[in-house]
């Protein structure tokens, strides 16, 4: 299809660009993302031929954004998150759902580099708005109410996280019903309260439960599903059962290692799990081992990308 259009109408067209931009955000949802972003040739064309402030430019710009986040690039998304907010602002006001869908973006881009008071700060206001705009039940809405509870819970409020994630998870249950994606997703969040706030055998009952509906709707190597189960094995090991931590973050770990990758903070932040499971269960030098690599990695990450922000990715699992 694409090579059928780009024969037709040339690679410049609009047509052209649109198909591909469309391809790259298919691969993005497939969970491709490297390939999702070596579409960034999309951006400087329409950059070219539209000019840096048209809405499809900006469109482009947010995607390439989101897929630098999914690669673990959060200082490379998080500069060009800043653009785009600016720009719709401009075009379209202050609150258009498109700035704010981006203004949404570029709290979790503060979030993921361990900015959370600004993060925090950015996602009320994006709420406040949204509620105006859209109504409390949206589902946009309860995407920044779960956000803003991340963030709370990143600043340590824990009780002010528990409760907005009881609430969206409430709304969900009514709208897409107890097995979607996303009512699962919040169970998990909800379930991480829990943990937060010392109720740790409610965490893994709950997180067990979660865990059986996401591998059978989503698959066993879904991020979600590994999130969960990375969430698990720290329950677990709250409780004291530091064998069974151990032997589920090991799944965790080689399921991470192949997508998305070894470098990929997500799968570093396993990597230190494991390694403090070990050293709970004695295994000290298999513990130093393991710490050692995601320390040169973190050395790694932080000289190529000129800081170690990512490190303070808010990820339990």
């Amino acid at each position: 299809m694409v090579l059928s259009i780009v024969w037709i109408r040339g690679e410049d067209h609009p047509d052209t660009l649109l198909t591909m931009g469309n391809l790259a955000s298919s691969y993005s949802d497939l969970g491709e993302h490297q390939k999702a972003q070596e579409l960034k040739s999309v951006v400087e064309k329409r950059k070219q031929l539209l000019g840096e402030d048209h809405p499809d430019t900006l469109l482009t710009m947010g995607n390439l954004a989101n897929s630098y986040s999914d690669l673990g690039e959060y200082q490379k998304a998080q500069e060009l998150k800043s653009v785009v907010p600016e720009k719709r602002k401009q075009l379209l006001g202050d609150n258009h759902p498109d700035t704010l869908l981006t203004m949404g973006n570029l709290a979790s881009s503060y979030s993921d580099l361990g900015e959370h008071q600004k993060a925090q700060k950015l996602m009320s206001v994006v709420l406040e708005k949204r509620k105006q705009l859209l109504g409390d039940n949206h589902p946009a809405t309860l995407l920044t109410m779960g956000n803003l509870a991340s963030s709370y819970s990143d600043l340590g409020e824990h009780q002010k996280a528990q409760e907005l994630k009881s609430v969206v998870l409430e709304k969900r249950k009514q709208l897409l019903g107890d097995n979607h994606p996303d009512t699962l997703l919040t169970m998990g969040n909800l379930a991480s309260s829990y943990s937060d706030l010392g109720e740790h055998q409610k965490a893994q009952e709950l997180m067990s439960v979660v865990l059986e509906k996401q591998k059978q709707v989503l698959g066993e190597d879904h991020p979600d599903t590994l999130l969960t189960m990375g969430n698990l094995a720290n329950s677990y090991s709250d409780l004291g059962e530091h064998q069974k931590a151990q032997e589920l973050m090991s799944v965790v770990l080689e399921k991470r290692k192949q997508l998305p990758g070894d470098n990929h903070p997500h799968t570093l932040h396993t990597m230190r799990n494991l390694a403090n499971l070990y050293s709970n269960l004695g295994e000290n030098q298999r513990a130093q081992e393991l710490m050692s690599v995601v320390l040169e990695q973190k050395q790694r990450l932080a000289a190529s990308s000129g800081s170690e922000a990512f490190w303070h990715l808010s990820c339990n699992g």
